[in-house]
Formats: C-alpha cells, sequence, structure tokens
C-alpha cells in the first residue's frame, strides 16, 4: 500500500504509550493496532483530527505517501474482500 501510517513514530516522540493515546483518542488499542500496522482501508477525518490533537501534530505528520503498487479497487471504489488478508 502506498501510504504508510507513522503513529509509532509520532507515539515514541511522544514517549506517549498506546494504551494512553487508545483512551485519548477514543479507540480502541486494536483499532490503534490495525492503524499502525497499515491494515486500515480508511481514516475518518474526525479520527484523524482527533490523532492530530492529541498528538499535537499535522496529518502529514501521520501519513506519508511512497510510491509502490496500489491495492486493487473494484467499480464500488472498494478492495476486494479477502485479498492482502
Amino acid at each position: 500500500m502506498p501510504i504508510v501510517v507513522r503513529i509509532d513514530v509520532a507515539l515514541a516522540q511522544r514517549k506517549m504509550s498506546v494504551g494512553e493515546f487508545a483512551d485519548r483518542v477514543g479507540l480502541t488499542p486494536a483499532n490503534v493496532a490495525v492503524l499502525k500496522n497499515g491494515r486500515a482501508k480508511a481514516v475518518r477525518f474526525s479520527t484523524l483530527d482527533a490523532m492530530c490533537r492529541v498528538l499535537e501534530c499535522q496529518p502529514g505528520d501521520l501519513l506519508e505517501w511512497v510510491e509502490g503498487e496500489p491495492e486493487p479497487v473494484t467499480e464500488e471504489g472498494v478492495a476486494p474482500t479477502g485479498e492482502g488478508a
């Protein structure tokens, strides 16, 4: 996936645990893990806003585009289920 999530870097720089981050953002630690490990297919703007507020950063500090193979997308704009999982 060409979008890389850099939450782990931001957390380390701030010496913040995943549990504290999850509580302050309003996510479960499991959902933070999904984001950190690059398994998320989408992020709501409201969640991105909360993450940036908690970490006092910009969206570009958390998300990075890197050149690579894009994931397949159907006509409905959704990646097919079962692939890559």
